[in-house]
């Protein structure tokens, strides 16, 4: 079961596609956006993280710092982003542990091994503010988060 609204979100450390480690709590007083996705070289995992760096700057106008996410080592993330043309996007792994930053958020497959699709948006404070977890299928709707951070 994935975290819910109002619980503290776990913290973590990652390595990003650049090789540079991402830590929650250096992004207190700030919001974060969590896009997980399952695998990367996929299509609607494609389509997801481009989406999220073409409006990286909309989210960035609300304080919030988009970040992808999935159990991808590092070097293929680096390379899937290269071959997105990603600017902005960091492109987190939760590679090793196997998808133990997942597990921690509750959105760890475990009958396939990869995270579920998702979108957690933890607020300033590191509570999380929004959860929704799609069909591994479905396209997430980040006007709905943009929305939702409108309000």
């Amino acid at each position: 079961m994935a975290v819910k609204v109002g619980d503290l979100a776990p913290e973590f450390k990652l390595k990003d596609h650049e090789g540079n480690v991402f830590s929650l709590n250096n992004f207190k007083g700030r919001k974060v956006l969590i896009s997980s996705h399952p695998l990367a070289w996929t299509g609607v995992c494609e389509t997801q993280m481009k989406n999220l760096d073409v409006k990286y700057d909309e989210f960035e106008k609300f304080g919030v710092i988009p970040v992808g996410f999935s159990v991808d080592p590092a070097p293929s993330k680096k390379a899937w982003a290269d071959n997105l043309r990603l600017k902005k996007l960091k492109l987190l792994s939760d590679f090793w542990p196997h998808g133990e930053v997942a597990k921690k958020y509750g959105i760890f497959d475990e009958k396939n091994g990869f995270s579920m699709r998702a979108n957690i948006l933890i607020d300033e404070e590191g509570k999380v503010e929004f959860v929704k977890v799609y069909e591994l299928s479905e396209q997430p709707d980040l006007n709905e988060i943009l929305n939702f951070l409108k309000k």
